[in-house]
């Protein structure tokens, strides 16, 4: 009874739970970790999608089973939302889910549609549920590169030559999490043409579809001719409305996908707590300039970070879009790997940021930071950097 669960072998340690257990002890012995590690919204959701909560939790019919596939009213407003912000109509009935946040809708997808020993090409680096949640699913991981030049294509026609058996998946995320890199329309095109040639469905990440900066707004593979065909894409109510704990996401796009993303989901749970649904249809139909002054946030805080870090020797390339930057290793602290970088750097500065080895192999030389916490934190984070750079031993 001591052999390690066949499923739990696959999964090498978590490296990233290894620094927030440091940073959990810390706090717990009263040092003030500025926390810039973990993508957590730090912002409450809107006063008026708080109210619809308190609102319909209030009613006695609202406490029973919900539907997993999500209610029909919040199928109707993810719809109207992709119609309004991609100019892409959508069927609320077959061709959009209700998912409790985008990890758990991509982990069950994976469980619907994978059989043990299917190939899955998933980006490198990459969030770890893109690749570990079709692990889980029994599927073996064939790497991608992140970044959308001539050798990501390479690598994807090397996989479809000389990968046995052929690929069956392809995820793609974009904005990026963790290397915050974006796409255009036309790479999506590409993609599209691409699977339907070779018979292989596309799982797009979106969870960061508006936080996007210097008036560039990001585009939807659903935009793309025939991508219905190939392709779903998952959305987060999690960082547009600072909703990361109510967990709600979806999921739209092709029928077949779609449907047996659902029939899995019946088995799995009873969906998310209707007055949570509820609210997230206030979130989405209601006033949006609660979304445009959550993007203005973030874009402060990545010019104080860009600035402020830089001041304090410690170059960071500006991101695009996303909450996060994707940062190499300071000069001369190279060689020390990033989870160790990590772990000095909280132990000696009280600045937390995720190691990019936890978001695999090609992740190893750079640090994700979190623009999770206000301007005046982010400047003492810097000062503490500051420190630590020109006295790094213990």
């Amino acid at each position: 009874m001591s052999e390690p669960f066949y499923r739990i072998k696959r999964l090498p340690p978590y490296v990233i739970a290894e620094v927030n257990a440091m940073r959990h002890a810390a706090r717990q012995s009263g040092r003030d970790i500025i926390d810039l590690g973990m993508g957590n919204p730090d912002e409450p959701p809107p006063q008026h999608v708080i109210d619809k909560l308190c609102e319909v939790a209030g009613k006695p019919d609202a406490h029973g089973y919900s539907q997993s596939k999500g209610i029909p009213g919040l199928r109707r407003a993810q719809a109207n939302y992709y119609r309004r912000r991609f100019g892409v109509d959508l069927d609320p009935e077959t061709e959009v889910i209700v998912t409790m946040g985008s990890k758990e809708g991509l982990a069950s997808l994976a469980t619907a549609i994978t059989a043990p020993g299917d190939v899955v090409l998933a980006p490198s680096p990459s969030y770890p549920i893109h690749t570990f949640g079709f692990m889980i699913a029994g599927a073996s991981i064939r790497a991608v590169p992140t970044t959308p030049d001539e050798n990501y294509w390479r690598a994807l026609d090397n996989a479809i030559a000389f990968t046995v058996p052929r690929p069956t998946v392809l995820v793609v995320n974009y904005p990026s999490n963790p290397t915050a890199e974006v796409v255009d329309l036309a790479f999506y095109e590409r993609v599209v043409a691409w699977a339907r040639e070779h018979g292989v469905f596309v799982l797009s990440d979106l969870a960061y579809s508006e936080l996007y900066f210097d008036g560039q707004p990001t585009p939807s593979i659903m935009q793309v001719e025939g991508a219905k065909d190939v392709a779903v894409e998952f959305t987060s109510m999690s960082k547009t409305y600072g909703m990361a704990g109510w967990r709600i996401g979806f999921a739209v796009g092709n029928r077949e996908l779609i449907a047996a993303l659902t029939r899995v989901k019946s088995y799995l749970d009873y969906g998310a707590f209707t007055p949570v649904q509820a609210a997230a249809c206030a979130a989405l139909n209601g006033p949006q300039d609660c979304v445009e002054e959550n993007r203005a946030r973030y874009h402060r805080r990545r010019d104080v970070m860009v600035e402020s870090f830089g001041r304090a020797g410690w170059v960071i390339p500006a991101p695009r879009a996303s909450m996060f930057a994707w940062a190499p290793l300071p000069p001369g602290f190279e060689g020390m790997g990033s989870l160790e970088f990590s772990k000095r750097l909280l132990q000696q500065a009280d600045v937390a940021v995720a190691p990019g080895v936890g978001y695999g192999e090609e992740g190893e030389g750079f640090v994700r930071i979190a623009m999770v916490e206000n301007e005046q934190r982010i400047r003492q984070a810097a000062r503490n950097v500051k420190r630590f750079l020109a006295n790094p031993d213990p």
